[in-house]
């Protein structure tokens, strides 16, 4: 599933941790994914539909290199990928064997992926890096994935960090991790992300200028009105 550009647009103005927010405000708790982390500093807010990808455990006789030229392979997953996807793979929170290294990621990177996503790890940390690919993992590994994984299969329902993916799910990832929107909430996320956004760079400027926090946040009725009254000026 392509998602629409301004969606992409709006979301990218959104921080990781707003989403939480609004997301936990409709029920849903458990939507950040745990070891998700930027494998460098400055990575930019990527968001995009979830293209899933899922390990097992390795099995002496299946996690092999040979593997590597199966059908069911990375490498035939990523020539899957649509662009604009944030690859999301479940690799068991494993730390010892490294899910990708810089040859994948650079053909990810000439299929326009958007990022990859992983409770795992990654191998040939200098090579990804300079591949540009925009990493969310758990750290590096130098053994490979069949060291300690077996690859099984795409776009069928994961868990990655302890949350449940579904393929063209949401996926919005900062330098605080990646974040989950189930695709039946996203059109209202859409409606109230920006807005909650908004009303806390409004508290912000109030704490700036020394507005003491009790009814400043959460709003009481009062600050509900001033913050409406300046809403409505901008």
């Amino acid at each position: 599933m392509a998602l629409d550009p301004n969606a992409v647009k709006t979301l990218q103005g959104v921080s990781t941790a707003t989403l939480t927010t609004v997301l936990l405000k409709k029920g849903l708790r458990n939507v950040w994914m745990r070891g998700t982390k930027p494998i460098r500093q400055g990575q930019p807010r990527v968001v995009g539909p979830a293209f899933t990808l899922r390990f097992v455990p390795a099995r002496e006789d299946l996690a092999t290199p040979a593997s590597w030229a199966s059908p069911i392979s990375t490498r035939a997953a990523i020539e899957a990928m649509p662009e604009g996807c944030v690859a999301v793979a479940d690799a068991m929170g494993v730390l010892d064997a490294g899910i990708f290294g810089d040859i994948l990621c650079a053909r990810m990177v000439k299929r326009n992926v958007a990022a990859l996503v992983t409770d795992g790890v990654m191998r040939d940390a200098a090579g990804v890096l300079g591949t540009g690919l925009n990493v969310w993992c758990d750290g590096v590994s130098a053994p490979p994935s069949v060291a300690g994984l077996t690859f099984v299969g795409w776009q069928e329902p994961i868990a990655c960090g302890g949350v449940a993916v579904f393929p063209d799910d949401i996926v919005v990832v900062d330098d605080d991790g990646a974040v989950l929107i189930p695709a039946a909430f996203l059109d209202q996320v859409l409606a109230e992300a920006p807005e909650q956004e908004a009303m806390e760079a409004w508290i912000m400027t109030e704490v700036d200028r020394g507005v003491p926090l009790p009814g400043l946040y959460p709003m009481n009725e009062e600050t509900k009105a001033r913050y409406a009254a300046f809403a409505r000026k901008t």
